[in-house]
């Protein structure tokens, strides 16, 4: 069984094999997108209050989130890679590393959530309703984190061995969860009591708990191509220095994205709160687009690691064109929908008159970035899948920060409508970085694999 499980990603036909492994990946971001919009839903049914203190909390949520991925796509390149060249111990070792150090950065979050949550809402609000409402919300989120730290770990590690099925299911079973326990839990059903914002983080965290147990059933029960092997256990630090080396940039690039938004508000601010409203409904939207390709890149990474290793040049550089040309159809179609129903799109939100203004021209301005956005991400996969993941954190910080929040500045001098034409600019000019880093990249280390199949 091992045997086959190491072949397929060196012998299964390439496109076969992206849409098999990133098909699941795709459809459990996707419902990942819907279920934390449905969770704003009924939050804000609550009250007011409830939405404001849950949106307060979402750094926090955010950067658990980000220490968590950034982590396990350390984990995942480098089980990879190793499962690649034929070292089972070395890929069983950063596997059981992987779920590890997922406990220990839970750790983290344990005590912020027991120490932290309040003064976090004090510093951003005099407000006591939405202080004590947010202190219940993330100290539970917090205290209970390690559900998703772990889970994230577990699935990072099955998702290198080429199984993207029970992640997926995992991501379902989270998400079912969380939506069929937030009304209830938040407005008292089934005779249970109104918990309100509590009642929310405890949906969510269930969710992420029963999450965890099933993948963890699944990697130290099941038959696969790692073993995790608690048993005699040491802490190797080449192991973990070879994990956090794509892991440690992965976790700062997830985590830009908070900064971008916070960036992004003050600017729009001092312009029109339209304009911080219509980046709102942009982000709740543009996750439908973007969370597919990300979906499609978690199934490209396991490729490209497993067949750098293996030194199979054709099949990695094959898996990146392939996988490109995805990413841009996908972009491409998501261009199209902002284009052609952008009023349609804005009316979900209850838009007024005034947000239809300003919204319809700024979606459609937006969108141009989708198409060069798939390069950028691509590309950034693959710098991620060979170990080289500071290149992958240049391109998130040229995409996210380093371009965009200087020209946004620049631009919004001239009002409102040219504000949006940042994201664009940020997008093309990183497409291009990211090229000239591959070309690189391709010649002095791809170009020299050496190829033994194709």
């Amino acid at each position: 069984m091992e045997g086959i499980k190491e072949n397929k990603m060196g012998t299964t036909p390439m496109m076969k094999l992206i849409v098999t492994m990133s098909l699941p990946a795709m459809l459990s971001m996707l419902v990942q997108a819907l279920y934390n919009i449905v969770d704003s839903m009924f939050v804000s049914w609550y009250s007011q209050s409830a939405l404001t203190a849950v949106s307060l909390a979402f750094p926090i949520q955010m950067l658990m989130i980000s220490v968590g991925v950034g982590t396990g796509v350390g984990i995942n390149s480098l089980v990879a890679r190793r499962l690649g060249e034929q070292k089972q111990e070395e890929a069983d070792h950063a596997a059981t590393h992987g779920l590890i150090l997922g406990a220990l950065s839970w750790l983290i979050f344990l005590a912020f959530g027991l120490f932290f949550t309040k003064p976090f809402f004090s510093a951003f609000s005099d407000d006591p309703t939405i202080i004590a409402m947010g202190d219940q919300y993330l100290s539970i989120a917090c205290v209970f984190s390690f559900g998703i730290l772990i889970e994230v770990a577990a699935e990072k590690a099955l998702q290198a061995t080429g199984n993207m099925i029970f992640p997926m299911i995992a991501q379902l079973i989270g998400a079912i969860t969380n939506i069929i326990l937030d009304p209830i839990f938040i407005f008292g059903w089934l005779g249970i009591p109104s918990m309100g914002v509590a009642g929310a983080a405890i949906a969510t965290v269930t969710g992420q708990i029963l999450s965890m147990i099933f993948l963890l059933g699944i990697l130290l029960f099941g038959n696969h191509a790692v073993n995790i092997r608690f048993k005699n256990f040491r802490f190797r630090a080449q192991t973990v220095k070879d994990i956090y080396a794509v892991g440690f940039p992965s976790i700062i690039m997830q985590s830009i994205g908070s900064v971008l938004v916070m960036g992004l508000n003050a600017i729009l601010g001092a312009i029109s709160e339209t304009g911080v409203a219509i980046l709102g409904v942009y982000y709740k939207l543009q996750s439908f687009v973007f969370m597919p390709v990300f979906g499609l890149t978690q199934g490209m990474m396991p490729i490209m690691g497993y067949n750098y290793g293996a030194r199979k040049k054709k099949r990695l550089v094959s898996c990146l064109k392939l996988g490109t040309i995805i990413a841009l159809v996908i972009m491409a179609l998501g261009t199209l929908i902002f284009w052609g129903m952008p009023e349609q799109l804005l009316a979900m939100f209850k838009a007024d008159t005034q947000m239809l203004v300003d919204g319809i021209p700024a979606l459609r301005i937006i969108s141009l970035c989708f198409v060069p956005a798939a390069m950028g991400i691509t590309f950034s996969t693959i710098f991620q899948a060979v170990g080289m993941g500071f290149k992958s954190l240049l391109i998130s910080l040229l995409r996210q920060l380093i371009l965009i929040l200087p020209v946004a500045y620049f631009l919004s001098k001239f009002g409102l409508l040219y504000v949006w034409y940042s994201f664009p600019i940020a997008e093309v000019v990183s497409c291009v970085v990211s090229i000239l880093i591959y070309l690189h990249l391709y010649k002095t280390h791809i170009k020299r694999l050496d190829e033994t199949a194709t």
